[in-house]
């Protein structure tokens, strides 16, 4: 049985910054949970036919994210996968509404160091590309923090262990969320 099935065969979700690691962790536990993958910004692209970065351009982050809502509220509409959010998903308060209502919310909270290291030289990420992207990176934390927090049924410390190690610390939780 899978652990999802306890929990009404809702979606596992998992939020946080950039560089914490939701695609990396998120395709391992749909791995071992026998799940669907789904990265939410690779979904936009796929049904955009267009970068992030270039909707970004040509939209603006606020167009950006209406697109985001509309594929998070399709994609919570479904059942037996782990999405990925893209770090912002959480800045509108209907998606964290819809994420905490149709999904198991998984927080991984991964100290801004750590952050810095895995997307400094990742020149794909749309909110990046400033003067000063590690204090970009401190302000976008001390905005979305609290934020990921709320919306989050699950939270897990991460950034020192590898992925597989995070997988695990997630099913133990999603196994103690389903017991009670």
């Amino acid at each position: 049985m899978s652990i999802v099935s306890s929990e009404k065969n809702r979606c596992i979700v998992l939020v946080g910054m950039p560089g914490s690691g939701k695609t990396t962790v998120g395709r391992d536990l749909a791995k071992r949970l026998g799940l669907r993958f789904v990265d939410t910004d690779h979904e936009i692209e796929a049904r955009t036919g267009v970068k992030i970065p270039i909707i970004f351009e040509i939209e603006g982050e606020d167009g950006f994210r209406k697109r985001e809502t509309q594929t998070l509220d399709d994609l919570t509409r479904e059942s037996n996968m782990v999405l990925a959010t893209g770090g912002g998903a959480v800045i509108r308060p209907e998606n964290r509404a819809l994420l905490r209502e149709r999904a198991v919310v998984v927080f991984l909270s991964v100290p801004p160091p750590i952050l810095w290291e895995r997307t400094r030289h990742d020149r794909s990420r749309p909110l990046l590309p400033v003067s000063d992207p590690r204090g970009r990176l401190e302000e976008l934390l001390e905005v979305r923090g609290p934020y990921y927090r709320e919306g989050a049924h699950i939270i897990v410390e991460g950034g020192r262990g590898t992925p597989h190690a995070m997988v695990k610390l997630i099913e133990k939780e999603l196994q103690a969320l389903c017991e009670h």
